[in-house]
């Protein structure tokens, strides 16, 4: 490898290093404010664990949430019928 491709290269793997960083930074960024918005939440008198599940839930596809409500629901028919 010449010394001008290893410069070049070097110069490269520096910028995808610090974009990694950039984009790091940014994450702990939104991570903590995050935190806030749930600790705010909190303090409103929301549960912050049943809004989690929320959010998780409405980034999950239609379909998928169907079938999984339509399981849960057999599941817990099925243990009532047992008990």
């Amino acid at each position: 490898m010449s010394d001008e491709t290893y410069k070049a290269s070097n110069a490269e793997l520096r910028q995808i290093v610090e974009r990694i960083e950039r984009q790091q930074a940014e994450k702990d960024d939104a991570t903590e404010a995050m935190k806030e918005v749930y600790a705010e939440a909190k303090a409103r008198g929301y549960d912050s664990g049943v809004l989690r599940k929320v959010v998780a839930r409405r980034k999950r596809q239609a379909d998928d949430l169907a079938e999984e409500e339509a399981i849960l629901d057999l599941y817990e028919t099925a243990l009532k019928g047992s008990i």
